[in-house]
């Protein structure tokens, strides 16, 4: 490469240079390639940017240019930045160049990765991190809980100082939706129930001899247990998930919204008829599941044991206490309680989505059914203690 003056041109096989009054002009031709990346860099190298207040870079001439060769132009165009020359194509930037530039732009703007964790990264300590965050949102889940059952029950006994408030009308609806239109499937299962009950305990206790204790077996279980828990959990499953349902489709139609907007409390309009509605009707499907489940052992014992039907009454009066069918019956109001303030306030939880409300409502009703068989347990332990 010659050296260049102010009126003449040098000429490398892919970069000419010259020098002009507007200052220091480039015309790069060839091929920029990976192959002649040493050749390029050589004959960058050679150009003086010193004192060079402007560059101008003409490409047109460029045959080809990979990203090696845009590399190679890149380097050289941060040289003569960074020597106070300011770079001016004469046509439109190479592709492969500005492709280069984005990339280490795009780079250079990626947060660093995060250093090395220990402690809770160590083995065990996912696990640790995952008990921990479930922990919190359990606790946050049961003070909100906590909060929307006060307030439900304050709008209650607001409401019990005028009647009207309460709106009979809606709680008739809901104990007609929830009690009278699921009487038949009660009944279908406290029936199936009691004959399963009554054919496995005659398996096992005719050997025995002791046919008779099957009537204790189907009676004791269905008025004191069966009943109502069956009960509770197919209405949790209906009942609780339409709660939830219903009140979440509000709540995505701002149909709640508007009830605040006009001065409407949703918690005296949404949620206490329907908890009122579910604590009347669930004590009376008690007493049907626990009649057609008594009936469903009757039959059972006539057919399997010739067992005479006046024979089954008097043994369901002798193995009977005072306090068995009381039992079954005052579970039932507070099996109710938590099924319907489970489907409320998942239902007024729904925000945002259709995707949002099928999580809160399958939410609903796991929730409903894992409170009922706990409080069942829990009242099972506390009679025991009573000897009830």
């Amino acid at each position: 490469m010659s050296a260049p003056d102010s009126n003449t041109s040098a000429v490398t096989s892919a970069v000419g240079v010259r020098r002009s009054a507007r200052g220091l002009e480039l015309a790069l031709t060839g091929e920029w390639s990976v192959r002649e990346a040493a050749s390029l860099e050589a004959a960058l190298a050679a150009v003086d940017v010193a004192s060079v207040p402007v560059i101008h870079i003409a490409t047109a001439g460029i045959a080809a240019l990979d990203l090696s060769g845009a590399w190679v132009l890149r380097a050289f165009v941060q040289r003569a930045r960074r020597a106070g020359a300011e770079i001016v194509f004469t046509d439109t930037p190479p592709d492969a160049l500005r492709l280069v530039e984005e990339t280490l732009a795009a780079g250079a703007a990626a947060p660093a990765a995060p250093a090395p964790r220990t402690g809770p990264e160590e083995p065990g300590g996912r696990a640790l991190i995952a008990i921990g965050r479930y922990a919190v949102r359990t606790g946050h889940d049961l003070l909100s809980g906590s909060a929307f059952f006060g307030h439900a029950l304050v709008t209650f006994g607001a409401s019990l100082v005028h009647p009207r408030r309460l709106r009979p009308t809606s709680v008739v609806r809901h104990v007609y939706d929830t009690g009278i239109t699921a009487m038949p499937i009660v009944a279908l299962i406290a029936f199936l129930i009691s004959v399963i009950i009554a054919y496995m305990s005659a398996q096992q206790l005719r050997g025995l001899g002791a046919d008779i204790y099957v009537v204790d077996l189907v009676a004791i279980g269905v008025l004191r247990e069966l009943g109502v828990l069956l009960t509770a959990v197919i209405v949790a499953g209906r009942s609780g998930s339409a709660f939830a349902a219903e009140l979440g489709s509000m709540k995505l139609n701002q149909e709640v919204d508007a009830l605040i907007a006009t001065g409407v409390d949703p918690y005296e309009m949404l949620v206490v008829p329907r908890v009122l509605g579910l604590v009347i009707a669930l004590p009376l499907l008690t007493i049907i599941a626990d009649l057609i489940g008594l009936s469903g052992g009757a039959l059972l014992c006539r057919y399997l044991l010739d067992m005479p039907l006046t024979q089954y009454i008097n043994r369901v009066n002798y193995a009977l206490s005072p306090t068995t069918f009381w039992v079954g019956i005052f579970k039932a109001p507070v099996f109710a309680l938590l099924i319907a303030m489970a489907g409320c306030y998942r239902g007024m939880q729904v925000r945002g989505s259709a995707r949002e409300l099928g999580h809160l409502v399958t939410v609903a009703v796991v929730q409903a059914i894992f409170l009922v068989i706990l409080v069942d347990a829990l009242f099972a332990m506390l009679f025991m203690r009573m000897d009830i």
